[in-house]
């Protein structure tokens, strides 16, 4: 019996439209696995890595996007280098996409208030804490005080965690696709250029 072979197996266009077909359902489908990459950067000799929730996808644009508090470690490695790379995993379509892409943190901008709006009552709560995430405690907390972390706010008494708030944007720059065939990998690289994208096979 011969192995299933999808139609982008061996065609590089194919495999680039199944790339923003993942990326779509990742961003509207909270149960697919694309909605939560992993997202990498760097600064001096440190690589730091974490899960993040994909909250926005445009492939007019090229770019991707998610929120963070901008109290974050990463928002203080992103400040002194804004390449970063997010690992996608989907383990029934057997597709790794590796994305490097230059980021940009939006603060207090159009862009933060048009995401802030449309963030749940629930979601919120991830900015209403004192401290900020990775602050030393004595003893294991939420870092939410009691009111907040039992729901009991409300959307106006959740504003005040706008002031921690941030859009994390990341404009692609190159693509690494891999998938995973009983009857062999294929591996490619998509290399954004501007509004053109290169496409070259590699070998898995």
């Amino acid at each position: 019996m011969k192995p299933n072979i999808p139609d982008f197996y061996n065609n590089l266009d194919k495999i680039y439209i199944k790339i923003w077909d993942l990326l779509e359902a990742g961003f509207k489908n909270r149960d697919a696995p694309f909605h939560i990459p992993v997202f990498i950067c760097t600064n001096n000799n440190s690589a730091d890595g974490r899960v993040v929730v994909l909250r926005g996808v445009s492939k007019e644009d090229k770019n991707l996007w998610f929120h963070s508090d901008i109290r974050s470690r990463k928002i203080k490695f992103l400040n002194n280098n804004p390449i970063g790379t997010l690992l996608f995993y989907d383990k029934e379509e057997k597709v790794q996409l590796r994305i490097i892409g230059k980021t940009k943190v939006n603060y207090k901008n159009d862009t933060t208030k048009r995401s802030w709006t449309n963030t749940g009552h629930m979601s919120r709560q991830c900015y209403l804490g004192e401290k900020a995430p990775g602050s030393k405690v004595i003893s294991p907390t939420s870092g939410l005080t009691e009111k907040i972390d039992n729901y009991k706010y409300s959307i106006e008494d959740s504003e005040i965690g706008y002031e921690n708030f941030c859009v994390v944007e990341f404009f692609i720059q190159s693509i690494e696709w891999l998938y995973l065939a009983a009857k062999g990998h294929r591996r490619a690289f998509f290399t954004v250029k501007n509004s053109s994208v290169e496409k070259n096979w590699l070998i898995p």
